[in-house]
């Protein structure tokens, strides 16, 4: 599933090719994502400029005029930019294709993403208006996090992975992130101190830096028949590295089931 950072570089890949100019045709092959695609989005948009775009926790926000769309690339979605006509593949759903002929075209095997229409503040959407800081914000800081774990017993890592408390910190990155802080992904997450916390700020924010800086450097390119947005290669310490040896200590890494998830772990570098 596309992570925050996947999220950030397909954003920074696309709107350099799009911002600015004007929608000129909306083609729905599919409407049938998550949520269906809205019927009226040709009318919503025709005509409407292109101001903006950002990220919000896994959402993309287009800022329009009129609003925003909002889209999600769910378990297998991507977006590319075409810069001339190509003839769509199966899973191909909807382009949005703007007044120079340039396509946006949004692709999704599994239809688990969604395009959504938003008017008004898109904060208070009922897909964002619940949401935790995003990482790299000032909010997100180790006294909130201590504060708000004082008493829990649910685990270190589902509480990272909560969006409530924090967005953006998917199973990769938390897997990741309590390796660098040396703390095991079933301790409770009420137990862990202020100084602990402070560290594994700071390694949220490390790790995910790195994986935008090396998305950026290493996935295939937003534009032209051919590109298209995917994973990137990344070395990771302990993320699917279950049964291997440790890069660090050399003890072979654990891995069990937390959450309907993956955790891997070192018993001995993580306490």
């Amino acid at each position: 599933m596309p992570e925050l950072p996947e999220v950030v570089v397909t954003l920074k890949g696309v709107l350099p090719h799009i911002e600015g100019k004007q929608v000129a045709g909306i083609i729905i092959r599919n409407p049938n994502l998550r949520w269906p695609v809205p019927g009226n989005l040709f009318e919503l948009l025709n005509g409407q400029l292109l101001k903006s775009a950002r990220q919000r926790a896994k959402y993309m926000l287009f800022e329009f005029l009129n609003g925003h769309l909002m889209v999600h690339l769910g378990m297998s979605g991507n977006l590319k930019v075409l810069l001339e006509k190509s003839p769509p593949e199966r899973h191909d759903h909807v382009d949005i294709v703007f007044n120079d002929g340039t396509i946006l075209r949004y692709t999704d095997p599994r239809r688990f993403g969604s395009i959504l229409w938003i008017e008004g503040d898109p904060e208070q959407h009922r897909l964002l208006k619940h949401l935790g800081p995003e990482p790299f914000e000032p909010k997100f800081d180790a006294e909130r996090l201590y504060c708000l774990s004082r008493g829990k017993t649910t685990s270190i890592k589902q509480f990272l992975m909560d969006n409530k408390i924090v967005v953006g910190v998917g199973n990769i990155y938390a897997n990741e992130t309590l390796f660098l802080s040396g703390i095991r992904p079933k301790k409770p997450a009420g137990r862990i101190t202020l100084d602990r916390y402070k560290i594994l700020v700071e390694n949220v924010r490390e790790v995910l830096l790195k994986a935008i800086d090396q998305g950026g450097t290493t996935l295939k390119d937003f534009s032209g028949n051919e590109g298209k947005s995917g994973y990137f290669k990344q070395e990771l310490f302990v993320y699917g590295r279950g049964g291997k040896a440790c890069v660090l200590c050399k003890s072979i890494l654990k891995e069990i089931r937390l959450g309907q998830r993956s955790s891997v772990y070192c018993s001995c570098c993580q306490k």
